[in-house]
């Protein structure tokens, strides 16, 4: 049967102080929650009501008000205006008011302070909010070696003050809502209103706002989803950043960065293929140093992709080979085939990848241990693998691991074994063949009407130089053009 109290949309609170505290005991269930409380006072006569939630509120902040309310009641009796009296002992820097119950209600359960005075029609909100969390630590995927080592928290408040700390423009803006009909996920959207384009801050907007979901309990995984709507594509279209001043940089360019509460990642709009293949630590160093990083990344991340479905080929096609890599292919056989012994590693490494995130840290050393002597010494000695297939296969795992986004590197790890599907039955045409149709995969891919594989599909040769070299940063003038700047200049006169 559904609650008819719950059932109403947007109802006023009414003078009757009975019926608004009936209306919200019966809503969030006063009484039955031990973690929703109430504390009830007589002020100047006139009976006040305070609505918390215990561990989302500083309690010390509400001890020292309810002690400043005493005393006023003990020292002002002579003046009738409660709710002007209760306003003026107020410390506190955020307060509004509100004229609905569901208003309220949305407060309260977001960690604010709800009082409601007999006689009024509207409720006090102050803002006391202690959410539990961590402190801003570097993050364990986005590590440099030299640079700032803060990171975001779980706590939207804390982010939003972690990219205000680094740009103190006033036209940065944060725009918060409400999504999710029973978790109510603050969500906040930031981006400078000068530089942003005007079309994309809609079009986000107006994506959360059609998001019709109980909850967000994977909170920013499942913003994204609703936004770009990704299918069965999986290659990232919207890049993750743990660190401040990665997501500032992208703000300043004209990005829109999306903060979801109880993440502590932020979500990037819009990217391309290349975003995912940035680091930090490249903008920490030298020019020439953060382009020979950038190379070895891409080198290892190509090693990833193609090393194994080459050898495959090679294996398979002796006759391939030029005499100085006759070298190439396994000096010993066993009963199993190479493709087969492939999978297999291919299924160990993820394996001991995943059991690697599930292993407390006490035993990371044991695991390590036992990884080397099965898939290593015991899986050559009984034959099951030979030593070439684990020397490539960690090759492959290497460059996946080198990959700055995670997302991608599994991406490009599921490409990898479609590439080697595509050797086994095809031999070379295959390999061609499903390269290409990578390609054209990427190729296809538009995020917020942005081409996957910009700037080199369609061409931009400054963007694409900017890409394969790391210039210096008093030579980059200019925002990327595929943000849509509204200022397209960032430093220097246009």
């Amino acid at each position: 049967m559904a609650d008819p109290v719950h059932d109403k949309v947007n109802q006023a609170i009414t003078s009757d102080l009975k019926e608004n505290e009936k209306n919200i005991s019966g809503r969030i269930g006063i009484g039955t929650s031990f973690d929703v409380g109430v504390r009830k006072l007589y002020i100047l006569d006139k009976e006040v009501q305070f609505y918390f939630v215990n561990g989302l509120c500083d309690i010390q902040y509400i001890i020292e008000l309810l002690k400043e309310l005493m005393f006023l009641d003990g020292t002002e009796r002579k003046k009738t205006n409660v709710k002007e009296q209760i306003e003026n002992r107020l410390t506190h820097v955020q307060v509004e008011h509100v004229k609905t119950i569901d208003d309220a209600i949305g407060q309260l359960l977001a960690g604010l302070i709800v009082i409601f005075i007999e006689g009024e029609e509207n409720a006090i909100i102050i803002d006391v909010r202690s959410y539990p969390g961590r402190g801003p630590e570097e993050p364990d995927t986005e590590r440099v070696v030299r640079g700032s080592r803060d990171g975001y928290t779980e706590n939207i408040i804390e982010n939003t003050a972690l990219t205000r700390r680094r740009i103190r423009d006033e036209k940065l803006r944060n725009e918060i809502m409400r999504v999710g009909k029973r978790s109510k996920t603050d969500i906040c959207i930031s981006y400078i209103e000068d530089i942003a384009d005007p079309s994309l801050v809609s079009i986000i907007k107006e994506e959360l706002k059609a998001i019709d979901i109980d909850g967000l309990t994977m909170a920013d995984k499942v913003v994204e989803e609703f936004i770009v709507k990704q299918g069965n594509n999986p290659f990232p279209v919207v890049r993750y950043t743990e660190r401040p001043d990665v997501a500032a940089t992208h703000i300043l360019e004209g990005h829109v960065v999306v903060i979801v509460d109880a993440s502590p990642s932020v979500i990037i709009f819009p990217t391309t293929f290349f975003h995912h293949v940035q680091h930090a630590e490249e903008y920490r160093q030298a020019p020439i140093v953060g382009t020979f990083l950038r190379w070895v990344r891409f080198s290892g991340m190509l090693f990833s992709l193609m090393i194994l479905p080459f050898w495959l080929l090679m294996v398979m096609n002796p006759d391939l080979l030029p005499a100085a890599l006759e070298f190439i292919g396994p000096n010993e056989t066993t009963n199993v085939p190479v493709f087969v012994q492939m999978l297999l590693a291919e299924l160990g490494i993820e394996l001991l990848r995943m059991a690697a995130i599930h292993t407390p840290s006490p035993l990371a050393t044991a695991l390590g241990l036992v990884a080397a002597l099965l898939i290593g010494e015991i899986a050559i000695e009984v034959g099951l693998l030979v030593p070439e297939v684990i020397l490539y296969v960690a090759l492959g795992a290497i460059g996946m691991f080198a990959t700055p986004s995670y997302e991608l590197s599994l991406a490009l790890k599921i490409a990898r074994i479609g590439l080697l599907f595509a050797v086994f039955f095809f031999k070379a045409p295959g390999f061609i063949i499903g390269l290409t149709i990578l390609v054209i995969i990427l190729a296809s891919i538009k995020t917020l009407n942005v081409p996957y594989l910009w700037p080199f599909l369609p061409f931009y040769p400054l963007a694409a130089l900017d890409v394969l070299i790391r210039q210096g940063i008093p030579v980059k003038r200019k925002r990327p053009s595929i943000v849509k700047p509204q200022d397209p200049i960032k430093q220097g006169s246009a």
